[in-house]
């Protein structure tokens, strides 16, 4: 009996190729591509603007396979542009690809998927997948490093990734291109999405003034010591570890060190006084669905394009975790993920506080 699989598409040559790969292996697809939030007046969310859901839409022609658009803009305003939102309010710096993955993609998308009958539900995430000897599933990086998303899927637990497929894993983005021509799609040399997708013009900061401009307070800059080095535009514009756009006249560079969320203060000071070896992670997910029993040491990323760091990772209770560092971290970022890696195997993560 053929496997019935659902591919999420959105008009992008990594999901299409997905949908020919599994198309030619013999499987029944049926496409399924998602209709999110976007301001009003803007040309649809750039994760599925009119032109992208026609892209989509020509390419299961072509593939002569069924396709259906899932609503999930209001779900999709009030968990990732709320979160959004909050997060920089909040004085974190959030990444909301994690909370779409979680709760639209991987929640409302994939529980459709299932209710249209597909046993599996296939992107073109840059991912693999594997069955360990006592039948869970593992995580791992993409063979091609350079577009490795395992950082952005660590929030998948035991049943998602049971029900989940990722086709393009062992391929490059150049030989996932050239499989685009062979098969002559039209978004073959389509250019690929960026984040945020739901800020129009790229300019998260005018989203922001558009969207909370309440809370966009300008203050004070201040060294550590306390003096007053100038003034910010609002706690929200920066991140720690940032060195350019402070506005401050100084002979050495100086960088973001933390905010002060309570004095809506910005406090700066030169590259050695950065720097930490430990943090705290909330909300972790363990994929193979239980933690470890004891500190591992395992490799770790705060980033998404961050180099990985070794650290002793401790579990601690109420699905949070510790994390130790051999060395010291410029840019640890309250709000991103700190991702946690036993070789190419993607343990789970969670949330630095």
């Amino acid at each position: 009996m053929k496997k019935r699989i659902a591919i999420a598409m959105s008009g992008g040559v990594d999901s299409s190729v997905a949908a020919a790969l599994l198309k030619r292996q013999g499987c029944e697809i049926i496409g399924v591509m998602l209709r999110l939030w976007s301001e009003p007046g803007a040309d649809g969310n750039l994760c599925c603007t009119p032109d992208a859901m026609e892209l989509a839409r020509s390419v299961a022609a072509q593939l002569d396979i069924p396709f259906y658009v899932v609503n999930a803009r209001d779900a999709f305003y009030e968990t990732v542009v709320q979160g959004f939102i909050s997060g920089y309010t909040r004085g974190v710096t959030p990444n909301p690809c994690l909370l779409c993955n979680r709760h639209i993609r991987w929640g409302i998308l994939l529980e459709r998927a299932l209710a249209l009958g597909a046993d599996f539900m296939a992107t073109g995430h840059y991912v693999r997948r594997r069955k360990t000897g006592d039948g869970r599933l593992e995580l791992l990086r993409a063979a091609d490093p350079q577009k490795d998303q395992s950082y952005v899927l660590h929030i998948l637990n035991q049943t998602q990734l049971s029900h989940s497929l990722f086709p393009l894993g062992e391929y490059t983005k150049p030989q996932v291109r050239e499989i685009a021509r062979d098969f002559d799609l039209a978004v073959a040399e389509r250019s690929d999405s960026q984040d945020l997708c739901f800020v129009g013009d790229g300019n998260y900061r005018d989203f922001l003034r558009r969207h909370t401009p309440q809370n966009i307070k300008p203050g004070a800059i201040l060294a550590r010591d306390g003096r007053e080095l100038g003034q910010h535009q609002g706690l929200a514009f920066y991140t720690i570890g940032q060195r350019r756009g402070l506005g401050i006249a100084s002979p050495c560079p100086l960088y973001v060190l933390e905010k002060d969320i309570a004095y809506n203060t910005l406090i700066v000071g030169h590259k050695e006084e950065m720097g930490n070896d430990e943090l705290t992670a909330g909300d972790v997910n363990w994929i193979s669905g239980e933690p470890p029993t004891e500190p591992i040491r395992a490799q770790v990323k705060i980033r998404y394009k961050s180099r990985e760091v070794w650290g002793t990772v401790t579990p601690l209770e109420s699905l949070r975790t510790h994390v130790k560092f051999e060395e010291p971290l410029l840019d640890i970022t309250p709000g991103q993920a700190a991702v946690f890696y036993d070789g190419e195997v993607c343990l789970g993560g969670g949330i630095i506080e």
